[in-house]
């Protein structure tokens, strides 16, 4: 059914209601059914060769801190911003890209480039994102249980020399 101009009803109403949904929301269907994501992960290893892992407040398991590329954001400044926000931690050599992985787990349009972190230092004051329940570094050799697949195969691949895969 026609309303004013042209303009359908539903469309009219849609219109009506657009200026009150959140922009956050909007910007989260958006993501999900049109664009792809971009996300950064920093293996991050201390002088020991233990690598430090996050976990978080909302998902279970452990995984390499990191986190989405924001607009107007390379992804080496997205991992900087991504790893003092989780874990205190700076680096002053450029990390070296590890690999880029197809995140199927969190939709069909994830991506998530891996970076290898070197000459780090962590701050362990700083204040952690409210959103990481902890942050530590673990031997390659005594991982917990709950170490999620895709850091379980990036660890492989960095300390066995395992081939470097396209799927997280």
């Amino acid at each position: 059914m026609s309303a004013r101009g042209g303009e359908t009803m539903a469309q009219r109403d849609l219109d009506q209601m657009l200026p009150r949904i959140p922009r956050t929301l909007l910007h989260l269907v958006w993501r999900v059914t049109r664009g792809m994501t971009l996300g950064v992960r920093g293996i991050v290893r201390d002088e020991a060769g233990r690598v430090l892992l996050v976990r978080h407040t909302y998902t279970p398991g452990w995984h390499f801190p990191g986190g989405g590329v924001e607009a107007g954001e390379t992804p080496l400044e997205a991992l900087a911003r991504e790893l003092v926000e989780e874990t205190g931690v700076t680096y002053g050599e450029r990390p070296r890209l590890h690999g880029i992985f197809f995140n199927r787990a969190v939709s069909n349009r994830d991506h998530v480039l891996v970076y290898l972190v070197e000459a780090a230092a962590r701050d362990d004051g700083a204040r952690r994102a409210r959103e990481i329940a902890e942050a530590r570094y673990f031997d390659v050799s005594d991982l917990p249980e709950d170490v999620t697949p895709g850091t379980r195969r990036r660890i492989a691949e960095i300390v066995s020399g395992a081939p470097v895969g396209e799927r997280w």
